[in-house]
């Protein structure tokens, strides 16, 4: 999905990027911890489930068609010049294999694959994608160790948020997982630029109380919200 989506999808535009830049630069100002935002539009592709999905909805037509063997029979028998047995064969594996592709292409519609795939996969796919960029972005390697990741997955609404290890000796992980769910509600509101900033601020907040600025205060990571490619 091209960048300019993704921007979409969340409400934002490049007006509201700049802002949002602007809120996590003010909020560093205070503390030595750093703040990186990240977006994708999906933390995986999905695909073992949507082919499993799509096979089981090919089975399902070949079940239906089944009780209707003779009416198909005599349909090729008309329409054909020379009736062979694999006429019937041809002509279910035909339809079958048709549904199978036609239900595949379909689960690569968000919403289909919010209900084909089990939520708890989800959650551990945003979370894998989430520490895979934590780690490749070097939130996890700042000076102090004390930068924290705002991780959004737009297919999955969701949002995780992750604190390097001198934060995590400090401010539990519930302090961030209840300012995640009320940017995923945000989110899922259409509010994304509001609630962003709002959380943004949060998180400065507890930083600076527990990791207030010094005098060597460099800005080791960069502010604005950066968009990913979808898929692990």
């Amino acid at each position: 999905m091209k960048k300019s989506t993704v921007i979409k999808r969340l409400n934002l535009d490049e007006k509201k990027l700049e802002t949002i830049a602007l809120a996590v630069t003010k909020a560093e100002t205070k503390t030595t911890g750093e703040i990186a935002l990240a977006a994708t539009d999906e933390s995986s592709d999905y695909s073992f489930f949507e082919l499993l999905a799509a096979v089981i909805f090919g089975a399902l037509v070949f079940s239906i068609l089944l009780p209707f063997h003779g009416n198909f029979s005599a349909l090729l028998d008309r329409i054909t010049w020379v009736s062979v047995p694999w006429h019937l064969s041809a002509f279910y594996g035909i339809i079958s294999f048709s549904a199978i592709a036609l239900f595949f292409l379909i689960a690569n519609i968000p919403a289909i694959d919010r209900i084909i795939v089990p939520h708890f996969y989800r959650s551990k796919a945003v979370y894998r994608r989430a520490l895979r960029h934590f780690v490749e972005s070097g939130v996890y390697a700042t000076s102090k160790r004390t930068g924290i990741l705002i991780f959004i997955s737009v297919l999955e609404k969701e949002v995780r948020i992750i604190a390097d290890s001198g934060i995590s000796t400090r401010i539990e992980q519930k302090e961030w997982d209840s300012l995640a769910g009320h940017l995923a509600k945000g989110i899922q509101a259409g509010t994304t630029e509001k609630d962003l900033i709002e959380v943004i601020e949060r998180c400065g907040k507890l930083l600076t109380e527990h990791f207030p600025a010094t005098d060597d205060n460099p800005n080791e990571l960069s502010d604005g919200l950066v968009i990913l490619e979808g898929g692990e």
